[in-house]
């Protein structure tokens, strides 16, 4: 079968493209190793236009449902597939999957997202899961009445650790840099707190302890000097590394390997493959605008397939 479109992503981007693609009656496929995104373990979301607050669980949710609710003869879903490469074949596209499957089309979406960016430091690895971790909202509760550290000064840091001042006994937060990137209310709100600690231009060098975390060591960019704290729990928080792999040999990338696409339109350097969300080199990194630049390419997908 060849396809209108196949959109690649189970987040707000994928879905939100599902369901215009599904108005417009083109021919839709969407490949979701699955649905909800980064936001899924956020407890508490207040910027998703129309609702006041909503957890990142009933999101993911919400929109799926919305998705699936068109699912029928013209929008297929596979969920639990991952989209491997995309390969031109002439004036269509070969979209691979890890099934072993592969699906043509005449255009392509990526929604693909982010993952997080793991730390570099000693330790890291052999620590993960027994102490150290990248989710306050999965693990967190396990850390009660404990010290912690987080390392990462923008809002997901910040937001983790407002989490963890709910239950632990102090956290201590390092930011690499000399400044907070985190929204200057967040910061002010969050180191108010008298069990909160922020240090900054922090090199976190290396997890220690034996068979759990029972410490870290950092070192003072600014002096050069080394230190070492007592902590029982290392939350990160250090960014996202686009999911971009698939295509990268097919349409130009960033240095931070994010698809490079034409913010009027969400098309990528190859004619017929756009893309949106995080996994694109768009300024601003939000749920409401990823489904917005989703959507703005469907609508262009369609004017293209429609006109070609």
């Amino acid at each position: 079968m060849l396809y209108d479109l196949i959109i690649i992503g189970g987040g707000p981007a994928a879905t939100g493209a599902g369901v215009y693609a599904a108005r417009k009656k083109l021919n839709t496929l969407v490949l979701a190793k699955e649905f909800g995104g980064q936001s899924i373990v956020s407890p508490e979301i207040y910027n998703w236009i129309g609702v006041q607050a909503i957890s990142g669980a009933e999101l993911s949710k919400n929109l799926t449902e919305h998705l699936k609710s068109y699912e029928g003869e013209l929008l297929t879903i596979h969920e639990g597939v991952a989209a491997t490469a995309v390969r031109a074949e002439g004036d269509n596209f070969n979209v691979h999957t890890d099934s072993g499957d592969v699906y043509t089309t005449r255009t392509v979406l990526v929604a693909t997202g982010a993952g997080r960016r793991k730390l570099e430091a000693a330790g890291a690895d052999t620590f993960e899961h027994k102490g150290f971790t990248y989710c306050a909202t999965c693990d967190g509760p396990l850390f009660t009445g404990k010290d912690v550290a987080v390392v990462g000064g923008g809002n997901a840091g910040f937001e983790s650790a407002a989490q963890l001042l709910a239950y632990v006994k102090s956290v201590t937060l390092f930011e690499y840099t000399d400044s907070y990137k985190a929204d200057p209310v967040t910061v002010e709100k969050v180191l108010s707190h008298d069990s909160m600690t922020g240090v900054l231009n922090a090199e976190v060098l290396e997890i220690t302890g034996d068979a759990l975390v029972k410490g870290l060591r950092y070192r003072d960019r600014a002096t050069g000097d080394e230190h070492a704290l007592n902590v029982e729990g290392v939350f990160v928080e250090v960014g996202v590394l686009p999911n971009t792999d698939l295509v990268a040999d097919i349409v130009e990338l960033d240095q931070y390997r994010h698809i490079v696409v034409d913010p009027r339109r969400q098309r990528s350097s190859l004619l017929g493959i756009w893309a949106a969300g995080d996994c694109t080199d768009g300024l601003y990194e939000q749920n409401n605008i990823a489904v917005g630049d989703a959507i703005k390419a469907v609508e262009d997908i369609y004017v293209y397939l429609k006109t070609k």
